[in-house]
């Protein structure tokens, strides 16, 4: 870009306020043609807000929006798409028993005939998959296909939609390391042919590889524009959270006691009744972190379902401080797993760990509603006692904002996750199960969470902890399974492996193999 050259976009003194939250404050931004600008900053910073007026989701209270240099009005995402503006949410936007090519056109269509506008649309789709690596069967059923591939999908839609500008909401949250490392490549590819991207991430390792220039919010304001190459992830960090940030999990070496819990044999089957357990044995002690890596849909969910009561399981068993469980389904519930001592934070929070309408010391009470101090008598729950039990524990975990009657829709994913988290670390359990506990959350979350799952080992808690994020296996774990296709490739301790043995496990090949 030259000096002359006008920005892709500029955005002048925005504001937007949501009753008494100001979620920004006059807010200026520059991002230049042809870059890769990213945008950092904790949950509930204001980004997703910003990138919403951008895409016309919210009309800004004061402010200008300018698009190659032109003072552009964007009332609505019509407008915005017809600037050439496209977005990729978090949570995608696809209709899952669609096909590929019926979600590309969906809005777009060319008229009332709908085959004139598929057979045009199948065609340019695979001039774009060709152009931009985004190879996706447009007849592919989008629920039959990997999340990864369905990202490139909402690609293929904005790229179908002409768009020169596309801003990606959280992108990799929910994608495997390899799925991410395509999508960085398919991100410099769109680069190279002249397309502005604005990428909201919350993962600094992702802001040094793929962006140019990066911006910081915090609690709603800009605080910094730097040119990736200038900085490190300790400066981001210290910028997005307003103080020094441990980026690495500070913990001394485990102690473990008795067996807590022990698995044998373990088979369960999937909706589909597709065998997704294939005979797993693990033991876990008081006092240690065992580790599950592996790519996402090789039983882990599974494996967190069936100890977790939310599935039964087709053989095998399981104890939990030397007494065994039913596994047969009668008995194999949430509320009688809680009963043995065990909580659950599960992987997909807003799915299995909220109910999003609710407000969050309705939310609070799940699963723990037989708790005798949230009970007046037998006929009726003490709320005034849940609320303010649930006012403590957003005190002491730091919920932003500390407020038991919002919604849980309206929290950020790190402070929903934090709600899911505080409900189950403080019941003291004697076995916790974890499921990506660090999914979609900020810097200063994930130090806060980790510091928390740490603290319960070293009061003598076994914890079950599954990830895709290898580094958070690595620097949390005592203890690493790795899992493939339904069964344990290995253990390992972290201090005498690495990211490159555990990714050749989680292919499903061993060392002698390979």
């Amino acid at each position: 870009m030259t000096d002359t050259e006008p920005y892709a976009i500029e955005l002048k003194g925005i504001s937007k306020a949501f009753g008494p939250v100001q979620a920004n404050k006059d807010i200026s931004l520059h991002v230049r043609k042809g870059a890769i600008h990213g945008i950092v900053g904790e949950n509930g910073a204001g980004k997703s807000t910003l990138m919403s007026i951008l895409y016309g989701f919210y009309k800004a209270d004061a402010g200008e929006i300018l698009i190659n240099g032109q003072p552009t009005p964007i009332p609505d995402s019509q407008a915005a798409i017809r600037a050439g503006i496209g977005m990729v949410h978090q949570h995608f936007k696809l209709v899952e028993n669609f096909t590929v090519v019926e979600n590309v056109i969906l809005g777009a269509e060319d008229g009332a005939l709908l085959q004139p506008s598929i057979t045009k649309a199948r065609r340019i789709l695979k001039e774009l998959s060709d152009e931009y690596e985004l190879h996706v069967d447009p007849d592919s059923v989008i629920e039959e296909i990997s999340v990864g591939h369905q990202q490139r999908v909402e690609i293929l839609k904005q790229l179908y939609r002409h768009a020169d500008i596309l801003i990606l909401d959280e992108p990799t949250g929910v994608l495997t390391p390899a799925e991410a490392d395509h999508l960085f490549r398919i991100l410099n590819g769109l680069k190279e042919q002249g397309k502005t991207i604005i990428l909201i991430t919350h993962k600094l390792r992702e802001i040094m590889e793929v962006t140019d220039t990066v911006s910081v919010m915090r609690r709603g304001e800009m605080t910094a524009t730097v040119q990736t190459a200038d900085t490190s992830p300790e400066e981001l960090a210290e910028l997005m959270v307003g103080r020094k940030v441990l980026l690495r999990v500070d913990k001394a070496p485990a102690n473990p006691g008795e067996v807590v819990l022990d698995i044998k044999d373990l088979r369960a089957n999937d909706d589909q009744k597709v065998e997704r357990l294939k005979g797993i044995s693990l033991q876990i002690r008081a006092g240690e972190i065992l580790g599950i890596a592996g790519v996402a849909g090789n039983g882990q969910s599974e494996l967190l379902e069936v100890l977790g009561g939310m599935i039964a399981a087709t053989g095998g068993s399981i104890a939990v401080n030397g007494e065994q469980i039913d596994l047969t389904g009668t008995s194999s519930d949430g509320q009688s797993r809680r009963a043995r001592g065990i909580a659950h934070v599960p992987e997909d929070r807003q799915r299995e760990g909220l109910i999003m309408p609710f407000m969050a010391w309705e939310n609070m009470g799940f699963g723990y509603h037989h708790d005798p101090k949230y009970q007046k008598n037998r006929l009726f729950m003490d709320n005034a006692a849940l609320k303010q039990d649930t006012a403590e524990k957003m005190e002491r975990f730091d919920v932003r904002p500390p407020n038991p009657f919002l919604e849980a829709k309206n929290f950020s994913g790190g402070n929903q996750q934090k709600i899911v988290v505080a409900r189950e670390i403080e019941r003291n359990p004697d076995l916790l199960l974890i499921g990506q506990p660090t999914r979609g959350v900020d810097i200063g979350a994930i130090e806060f969470i980790h510091k928390q799952i740490i603290a319960l080992r070293d009061e003598g808690k076994a914890i079950l902890l599954v990830s895709v994020e290898l580094d958070e296996i690595m620097s949390l774990s005592d203890r690493i399974a790795v899992m493939f296709d339904g069964h344990i490739m290995g253990e390992r301790l972290p201090s005498e492996t690495d990211e490159g043995e555990l990714g050749l496990l989680m292919a499903g090949v061993t060392k002698g193999a390979a």
